[in-house]
This record gives C-alpha cells, structure tokens and sequence, in this order.
C-alpha cells in the first residue's frame, strides 16, 4: 500500500511542471513547441460534427488522415469569461493528451493557438462514438462478447488515466470514440483535472447525467467519479 501511495505522489507531482496552479493556467502549449502545426501541411475536409463553440473537421495532415477540432471565442462575450474558460479548456486538453500515451486514448497530433481560434489536431477515428453505436443498435441488446470488449478497453484506459494522477471528469457515450478496428480512444479532456488539484467549485464539471452525486453537490472527490461514471455507461447498454 505504501508502494502505490509513493506511486501516485511521484505521478501527481510529475504535473506540477505544466501547470500554475496559482492562476489556474496551463502553460505545456508554450513549452512544448512540437506539438505547433505546421499549417503548410494541414488540408481542411469537411465538417462532420460541431458543438456550441467546436467545429470537428476531416483533414489530412502530413499526408496522414486526422481530426481537425477547431475552437473559436464567441464574438459577443462582453466580459470576457466564455473565452477564458475555452482557453482554460483547450490548455488542458492539450497539455494532457500530449503527456498520456496508450492504446486506449485519443492520440495527439498538433495544436495551435491564435486567439480568438484555437485548433486541436488528432488521430482520425473512423468508427465513430460509443453514442452512435448504441443509436444504430436501436433497442437492441449488445452482443455480450462485444459489450465485454467494449468495457475492459475504457476500464483499462481509465486505469492508465488514473495511474497518471489525472482525472477525467467527463466520461460519457460521446467521448467514446473507435477505430477501424473498433479499439477504444478515450477522448476530451478539455475539464480533466490532476486529481491533486481538482477544483470542485469548477463552473465547467463535466455533463449532469453522467456525473457522480459528490460532483453535483461541489463535495470532494477523487477518480472514483470516473468509475460512477463508467458503471453508468455499463448500465445504458
């Protein structure tokens, strides 16, 4: 016990190098210039998906399919917090996805920030969301070999995440995503936190429905949130 406990004070500290944790700020976009896109290779595809401040992009980029995530600051926010809080998001996406490598979690490519844009480059996933999967099943039950594959690539991905000292926050159907052969990345990690740092009176916690009820009511918490939210995907199948 005292050997994990070590563990995980060496992985939380390992973070502190990315962080300033006296504003808030995430300054790895800064530091880590091989991460800044070339924009001479990048090719922009067709939109595939948006959200309220995101559009998601097909694209190629040195000569390799990925995802373009383009995330612009809204033009009517007078004082200023949305855009904070987008730049808040986008640091810390980039920051952790270019610290965690493994099978199960979305691969980064490149980024770039020219404010008020901001562009995340990933791996393309052509297999889609888990939320599209259960859509297209339509009330149909998983079959029980391909539930359990299902489940042990986002448990072991989340193991990984933990063993990092991070957590995610934000575990749900949409941030599932597959690859071509159907292999689990673990994705968005725009309000992932270092479980040493977690700020329980965030604005931006994560989505109601997926979210453990010490988050709800700004109690703390710990990665076992993940897990309140992983058996929630398991109980939706």
């Amino acid at each position: 016990m005292k050997f994990v406990d070590k563990q995980k004070g060496r992985k939380e500290n390992s973070w502190t190098k990315y962080f300033d944790h006296g504003v808030g700020r995430v300054t790895a976009v800064e530091t880590r210039s091989d991460w800044t896109v070339d924009l001479s290779k990048l090719y922009l595809g067709l939109r595939f998906a948006s959200g309220a401040h995101s559009r998601l992009y097909h694209g190629i980029y040195k000569d390799r399919p990925v995802a373009v995530k383009i995330i612009r600051q809204p033009d009517d926010d007078e004082n200023g917090v949305m855009a904070t809080r987008l730049e808040k998001q986008f640091n810390r996406e980039v920051t952790f996805l270019s610290h965690l490598y493994h099978r199960n979690v979305l691969k980064l490519v490149a980024a770039c920030k020219k404010q008020p844009v901001f562009c995340i480059i990933t791996e393309y996933l052509s297999g889609g969301s888990l939320r599209a999967f259960l859509h297209k099943l339509d009330h149909k039950s998983v079959p029980l070999q391909k539930l359990l594959a299902i489940a042990l690539d986002i448990a072991r991905g989340m193991e990984y995440i933990h063993s990092q000292g991070v957590i995610h926050r934000d575990l749900k159907p949409e941030n599932i995503l597959f690859d071509e052969d159907f292999c689990v990345k673990i994705a968005d990690f725009g309000i992932a936190c270092e479980e040493a740092f977690c700020d329980v009176l965030a604005e931006d916690p994560g989505t109601y429905r997926w979210m453990a009820p010490e988050m709800i009511k700004h109690k703390p918490y710990g990665h076992k949130v993940d897990v309140y939210s992983f058996g929630l995907l398991l109980w939706r199948w």
